[in-house]
C-alpha cells in the first residue's frame, strides 16, 4: 500500500510516515496543497491522508479534486476539530474516514488497512492463494500452514503480488507501490527484494520471473528465479 501524508506540522507528518514504514506501508509527505497536487499528478496512491488546515489549496480542495479525479482514491481526514458539524462537511467534501488529533497510531493503521479492503472491492482481510495466506492486519504470512517471517519490505512487495491474483506485476509498479518517492528508479532495490522474499517462502519457488515484464505468484509448481 501506498499512501500520500498531508499535513503541514513536519514532526506530525514525519511521525505518521515513519510509524506506517514500520507497518510496510510506504508513505509521501506533502506539507501544503500545492506540493499534495503535484504529488497526485506524477503517483499512484491508494489512500490520500488530509489535514485540513494546510497553507496553499486547502485539505478541502485536494478532496474535491481528488473525487472529481474519478480515481475513487479513498480519502482520510486528520482534524484537530471535533465537532459534529465538521466531521459532516467532511464527509459532504467525499472524505471514507474521520480522524481526530490527537491519534493513536495504531487506530490510524487500522482505519487505513479498512479503507484499503474496502477499496479493493471488498477483498477478504486475509488473501490466501497458491498456499499461502497473507494477513496484512496481523502482518503475518503462512505457506502451508508454515509461519514465514519476512521485513517489512518483503511484505510489502508480496501484499502487491498477492493482490495481483496471479497477474505480472512489473518491477515499476513495484517500486511504486511498496517504495516511497525516495526511491531510485534505476535500483535493483526490487530484484534483490524478490530475491530474498523467495528464499524466505522456501521450495518450490512460488513467485515466477516473466522476462521482460515483471514477477508473479506462481499458481502451479514451478516458478522460474
Amino acid at each position: 500500500m501506498r499512501v500520500l501524508i498531508v499535513e503541514d506540522e513536519p514532526y506530525l507528518a514525519e511521525a505518521i510516515r515513519d510509524g506506517l514504514r514500520l507497518e510496510a506501508i510506504a508513505a509521501d509527505v506533502a506539507g501544503d496543497g500545492d506540493t499534495a497536487l503535484e504529488l497526485l499528478s506524477i503517483n499512484a496512491y491508494d489512500i490520500a491522508v488530509l489535514d485540513r488546515d494546510i497553507p496553499g489549496p486547502s485539505g478541502d480542495e485536494i478532496a474535491r479534486r481528488i473525487v472529481a479525479s474519478g480515481s475513487g482514491m479513498p480519502i482520510l481526514m486528520l482534524t484537530a476539530a471535533d465537532r459534529l458539524d465538521d466531521k459532516a462537511s467532511g464527509f459532504g467534501l467525499g472524505a471514507d474516514d474521520y480522524l481526530t488529533k490527537p491519534f493513536d497510531m495504531r487506530e490510524l493503521v487500522l482505519r487505513l488497512r479498512a479503507l484499503d479492503r474496502r477499496r479493493a472491492h471488498s477483498r477478504p482481510p486475509v488473501r490466501e492463494i497458491a498456499g499461502l495466506r497473507v494477513d496484512p492486519f496481523r502482518r503475518e504470512v503462512y505457506r502451508d500452514g508454515r509461519y514465514v517471517p519476512l521485513t517489512r519490505k518483503q511484505f510489502a512487495v508480496l501484499e502487491v503480488l498477492v493482490a495481483a491474483e496471479g497477474g505480472v506485476v512489473s518491477a515499476e509498479e513495484l517500486l511504486e507501490r511498496a517504495w516511497d518517492e525516495n526511491a531510485d528508479p534505476f535500483t535493483n532495490a526490487v530484484r534483490i527484494t524478490v530475491s530474498a522474499l523467495r528464499k524466505r517462502l522456501g521450495e518450490p519457488a512460488i513467485i515466477a520471473t516473466v522476462a521482460g515484464v515483471g514477477y508473479r505468484i506462481e499458481t502451479a509448481a514451478g516458478a522460474r528465479s
